[in-house]
């Protein structure tokens, strides 16, 4: 039975963090994220673009995302009879980059055939399974060395299985000497957010006396070339993230071995569709892959967890609990992390939680729908 989308309804909703997060490339305090419900036969599924306020991890942003979800993405899949939720990639495949605006969408196509059909997100993938997944964190930059070491051992004692923090020039070697005195035997790696060039190359290889499990997009988010020299001088693994948008290249960063690790984010592969075949390319050589974070709300985060369950995602992800971010989420119930460090698949039609309306209509900044 086909797909035909009669409505998409676009919202964009203000959700404040309960505490500052910082990249190389900035500190947000808030999100503005753009949500895409998709309606047919009475049955709405849900997505979100995961992309950023300001045109910093990539050339995406807030204002973007919602112009070309509404004037380009939308059209292409309403009143058109979709064999299934795989078919919306091909539907907006001409489409010049813009893959997390495209992915929302096609997320929520997900969500909605899964619903109709009555069967769980993570079992339609073709996950589904893991009873439960893995969770790490993310720590961005601080104000100084002891606040974050605080909230290191606040994590670590939380039961979360992996600790990542952010790291730039300035904050990097010193910084992580702390850390790991502080705590030899924690799983921890750094996240440079394409932060350095090759003339840092010295600068880097001090990080390989700190037993890091990856070092993760040290070089520029567009750059495959200079990451296979830069791994050829690290012990460290490399970890790709940005530079990494298709199936396609991650084969070429892994047979070029341009790194060893890849880290996969929905809505920068454009998808589910996108997402499992750089999970398969990167399975057959062996690189393992694990699910990488953009402080989503609870929709974009149990779509995580049901990309989490695909059998090569052997690491611990980004994908944690709802109230490290958000004082309330939008799903009920909150994403709860276990003592030990994990999240319960949810069984459940799609993605397994509920829309919270009253709290969502109240975050709600803007609406449009398309039909």
């Amino acid at each position: 039975m086909g797909i035909k989308i009669e409505r998409v309804v676009l919202r964009q909703i203000r959700m404040p963090l309960v505490h500052f997060f910082e990249t190389s490339f900035g500190r947000t305090y808030e999100r503005q994220i753009v949500l895409v419900e998709v309606v047919a036969d009475g049955i709405s599924g849900w997505g979100e673009v995961t992309a950023g306020e300001n045109p910093f991890y990539n050339e995406e942003w807030t204002e973007s995302a919602w112009l070309i979800v509404r004037d380009y993405v939308a059209p292409r899949v309403l009143k058109y009879d979709l064999l299934g939720p795989e078919e919306t990639a091909s539907r907006t495949s001409h489409i010049r980059g813009h893959l997390m605006a495209r992915g929302g969408v096609e997320a929520a196509i997900w969500d909605l055939a899964t619903r109709r059909s009555g069967v769980s997100l993570a079992k339609q993938i073709g996950g589904g399974s893991r009873t439960e997944i893995g969770c790490g964190v993310s720590i961005g930059i601080q104000d100084s060395v002891p606040q974050l070491i605080k909230k290191i051992e606040t994590e670590v004692n939380a039961g979360y299985q992996r600790i990542k923090m952010k790291i730039k020039p300035g904050w990097d070697v010193d910084v992580i000497r702390e850390v790991r005195a502080a705590f030899p035997n924690i799983r921890l790696m750094a996240d440079a957010n394409s932060a350095y060039t090759l003339a840092d190359v010295d600068r880097l290889q001090k990080l390989d006396e700190f037993n890091l499990m990856m070092i993760e997009q040290p070089l520029a988010h567009d750059e495959i070339i200079d990451h296979v020299q830069l791994q050829a001088q690290l012990k460290t693994p490399i970890c790709l993230d940005e530079c990494i948008r298709s199936a396609h290249q991650a084969e070429q960063a892994i047979r070029l071995k341009a790194c060893r690790i890849i880290n996969i984010k929905l809505g920068r592969v454009g998808g589910f569709y996108e997402a499992k075949r750089v999970h398969d390319v990167a399975e057959a050589h062996g690189i393992p892959v694990w699910c990488g974070g953009m402080l989503e709300s609870g929709i974009g985060r149990a779509h995580n967890i049901a990309l989490s369950t695909l059998k090569n995602f052997v690491l611990p992800g980004d994908v944690s609990a709802s109230k490290r971010y958000w004082a309330r989420d939008i799903i009920t119930p909150a994403v709860e992390v276990s003592a030990k460090g994990t999240i319960t698949v949810p069984t459940g039609p799609g993605f397994g939680y509920e829309i919270d309306h009253d709290f969502l209509k109240s975050v709600t900044v803007r609406e449009e729908t398309v039909s």
